[in-house]
């Protein structure tokens, strides 16, 4: 079995999806946004501003943003309800048409009378966004809250803002913890840039589309046709009943996660494939891999089933 990142049809496309300008939070105007990363080399962003009213609830029509190879997906970061912990709920939407109403979500206080988070997030998907359950380590987030959020399609597994400024990067546990219990999600890597401290350029999303298109790269995005990086490639990933077997570039460590403990690791120097035995995984019907580079840098594949299971 191979993944559908590298056997359909297309190219690997660079992008970050978690992005905010000075039209909320973020010190930069739109424009230079996205020319810093198009100067980056990427080939994608989506400008996702707080969705809140003391913004005035931005959504910005980005497409006079795109040039020859780079565009943009519209998209917004959403607040409405209370987490457990009592404070408002962030949930990351990109591909959201450029009419999506508001909510009433004042500022980033919980209020009466709001849509829940689910709320929130359901209404977005059916409205054609690619949701996902931002930042949870940074959020407090307990697992009730993430299992509340049906409509993701995805879980933030790093986002590189939330681990520069706080030491609070990570997705993995609540991720693999709603994978165990039967969801069926996907992991992105992101920026969460404002340009405020050295939040940008740290983590991305590389997506197999047949051209940089924002149809296109949306609908990958929602049947899983990407996988997450820091910096390492995947090449390619392929796995029958005895082993999981990756090509990447140079790596020091290819490792296999599971179900509760499951979790097999093969190490070396300069790898650019690794073949990891599924052993240990007798009880896990979902597997995921994470690459290693020598920098300490990681990519993520999306989860998958297990053909031993």
């Amino acid at each position: 079995m191979s993944l559908s990142a590298f056997t359909q049809p297309g190219s690997f496309w660079r992008g970050n999806l978690h992005t905010h300008s000075n039209l909320s939070d973020g010190c930069l105007d739109p424009a230079e946004v996205c020319r810093r990363y198009k100067d980056e080399g990427y080939d994608f962003i989506a400008l996702t501003d707080h969705f809140i009213g003391i913004y005035k609830y931005p959504l910005l029509d980005t497409s006079e943003f795109r040039s020859e190879g780079f565009t943009t997906l519209l998209g917004a970061e959403l607040h409405s309800g209370a987490m457990e912990n009592g404070e408002l709920w962030h949930i990351l939407a990109v591909g959201l048409p450029a009419d999506f109403a508001p909510s009433n979500s004042p500022a980033f206080v919980p209020v009466d009378d709001q849509e829940t988070g689910p709320e929130i997030a359901a209404r977005a998907r059916d409205a054609g966004a690619f949701i996902t359950v931002a930042h949870p380590h940074w959020s407090g987030m307990t697992l009730a809250d993430a299992r509340s959020i049906t409509a993701a399609h995805a879980v933030e597994i790093y986002n590189h803002g939330s681990e520069m400024g706080c030491d609070r990067g990570g997705g993995a546990h609540v991720l693999d913890l709603l994978l165990s219990e039967g969801r069926d999600l996907t992991l992105i890597a992101t920026d969460d840039a404002h340009f405020t401290e050295p939040d940008h350029f740290g983590g991305w999303v590389m997506v197999k589309a047949p051209e940089n298109d924002p149809d296109a790269l949306l609908d990958a995005l929602k049947n899983g046709a990407f996988y997450s990086t820091q910096g390492p490639e995947l090449r390619n990933l392929t796995v029958d009943k005895k082993a999981v077997h990756v090509d990447c570039t140079s790596a020091v460590s290819v490792i296999v996660q599971g179900h509760g403990s499951g979790a097999r690791a093969v190490h070396g120097h300069s790898m650019t494939r690794a073949s990891v035995p599924l052993d240990r995984f007798y009880n896990s019907p979902w597997l995921r891999v994470t690459v290693l580079d020598a920098s300490g840098k990681r990519a993520w594949s999306n989860p998958f089933p297990n053909p031993s299971f």
